[in-house]
C-alpha cells in the first residue's frame, strides 16, 4: 500500500484539484476580506465598518478561512493522511454557511452571501464525500 492508500492515480488527481479547488475558493473570499476588510464587509453587510474593534474581528475571521484554505493544499499534497484538516474543514463550512444564511434572511446580509453559502456546502458535500471513499478504502479517518 502506498503513502496514498488505494486511490488510483486518476482518482488521487481528482481529490488534489478537489482541495485545491478548495484552497482557491477560500482564497478567494478571505484574500479581499483581510486585506480590504472595510470593502469586503461593505459589499457583504451594505454598511461601513468603522469600529476598530468591529474591524479587528472581521479581519480575524478572513485569517482563519486564510489558514484554511493553506491547510486545503496542504490535504492536497497527501490527502489520505491530513483527513484530520478535512474534518475540521466540514465543520468550519457548514458552521459559516449556517450562519451566513442566518443573517441573510434576516436582512443582515446582501445577496453575496448566498454564494458564500452555496459554495461552502458544495465542498462540504464534496469533503464528506471524500471521506466516505476513504472509509470504503479501509483508511482510517484520523
Amino acid at each position: 500500500m502506498s503513502s496514498q492508500g488505494e486511490f488510483s492515480g486518476t482518482e488521487l488527481l481528482r481529490t488534489r484539484v478537489l482541495f485545491v479547488a478548495a484552497a482557491l475558493w477560500n482564497f478567494a473570499g478571505a484574500i479581499p476580506g483581510y486585506f480590504d476588510s472595510a470593502g469586503a464587509f461593505t459589499r457583504m453587510f451594505g454598511g461601513s465598518l468603522d469600529q476598530p474593534t468591529m474591524l479587528a474581528i472581521y479581519r480575524g475571521g478572513w485569517a482563519a478561512a486564510l489558514v484554511f484554505a493553506i491547510g486545503y493544499l496542504i490535504v492536497a499534497l497527501r490527502p489520505t493522511r491530513h483527513t484530520g484538516i478535512v474534518l475540521i474543514g466540514i465543520l468550519g463550512k457548514l458552521l459559516f454557511a449556517t450562519d451566513y444564511f442566518t443573517m441573510y434572511q434576516a436582512g443582515l446580509t446582501t445577496s453575496l452571501a448566498l454564494i458564500i453559502v452555496a459554495g461552502d456546502l458544495v465542498f462540504t458535500a464534496l469533503f464528506v464525500l471524500f471521506l466516505v471513499r476513504v472509509k470504503r478504502l479501509g483508511l482510517p479517518i484520523l
